[in-house]
């Protein structure tokens, strides 16, 4: 069996685990999970940013506060999901592009100073401007959505509407990935300058990976205002887009399933470890400072690691006399 063929052997497993396990668990695991998907879609958008055109954004909390303000200031005013979804998604890549093309003009790396700038003030409008977002105080009783008539009122319900949006989203990559917009991110991600001397447009397809970015963590959003039935500026502030970026590092950035993996590592390994109580935060940070120095390539390095070990050891015990 081929490294392929394993590899997506061990996605179909993991995708009907993620099917099945919630099944046999209480009421907050199934919020935990729904966290953890959605907090994936916001790794995947800064994946594309990061991991395939290698562009660092430190404001992919704003896009995230962005797509649940959106989400809750229409909802809540009885507005359908769907409008949501369409203003979220669009308003940030518009909000994407404009950042993008100015950073892109200069000759230094300005995106991670110019998402940062953007995301403060972002930050600053969701807190002081109280006509609009409800300040500190926030917008609540933001409805839950139905799927195909369906109510996501019971935290299984929404968490498997969750599941449905990781699907579509992990669909929409996977075939943008094997695109000539996916061969022109790998080619700048392997060798911008020799991408720049074949003719591919460097600006142009980075702008574009940065906006669909910043779009899939609008996305994020509209399914955070569902989950919580609640915004406020608190949890949408630099330490989120930080926390994000971690999670693309440590799945390991470039990868498809490397968001997968960061954002368990970070949402439901520290629920696991809880039950050691004052420990489980020092325990999560050591385990975050090894893999990062041990296995810099992240969690999908370190799988390719061990299915090189299983491959090898696999082809000397068929090699070896009976």
């Amino acid at each position: 069996m081929n490294p392929a063929t394993l590899r997506y052997a061990a996605a179909g497993i993991g995708a009907l685990v993620l099917i099945a396990l919630p099944l046999g668990l209480p009421d907050y695991s199934h919020y935990v999970l729904s966290l953890w998907a959605l907090t994936t879609i916001a790794a995947i958008g800064l994946n594309l940013t990061f991991g395939y055109v290698g562009q660092i954004s430190l404001g992919q909390a704003a896009f995230v506060g962005i797509g649940a303000y959106v989400t809750a200031l229409l909802t809540t005013r009885g507005w359908p999901l769907l409008a949501a979804y369409v203003l979220a998604f669009a308003a940030c890549f518009a909000l994407g592009s404009g950042l993008g093309y100015p950073a892109l003009r200069a000759r230094r790396p300005l995106l991670p100073f110019i998402t940062l700038a953007f995301g403060t003030f972002v930050f600053l409008v969701f807190r002081n401007e109280d006509w609009l977002t409800g300040g500190i105080y926030g917008i609540n009783r933001v409805p839950r959505p139905s799927l195909f008539g369906l109510s996501t009122a019971a935290p299984l319900g929404f968490y498997y509407f969750c599941l449905f949006n990781l699907v579509v989203v992990t669909a929409a990559v996977w075939w943008l990935r094997r695109s000539p917009w996916g061969r022109a991110f790998a080619a700048l991600r392997a060798n911008p300058l020799r991408a720049e001397a074949v003719g591919i447009d460097t600006r142009l397809y980075t702008l574009i990976a940065i906006a669909l970015g910043a779009a899939l963590g609008g996305v994020a959003g509209v399914l955070y205002a569902a989950l919580l039935q609640y915004v406020d500026p608190t949890p949408f502030s630099l330490t989120m887009s930080v926390s994000l970026l971690l999670m693309v590092v440590m799945g390991g950035s470039g990868r498809s399933l490397g968001p997968f993996l960061g954002a368990a590592a970070a949402v439901v390994l520290p629920e696991g470890l809880r039950f050691a109580q004052n420990y489980y935060l020092l325990g999560y940070a050591l385990a975050v400072i090894l893999l990062m120095a041990f296995w810099p390539a992240g969690l999908m390095g370190l799988f390719d690691r061990l299915l090189t070990m299983v491959m090898k050891l696999s082809a000397a015990s068929a090699k070896a006399p009976p």
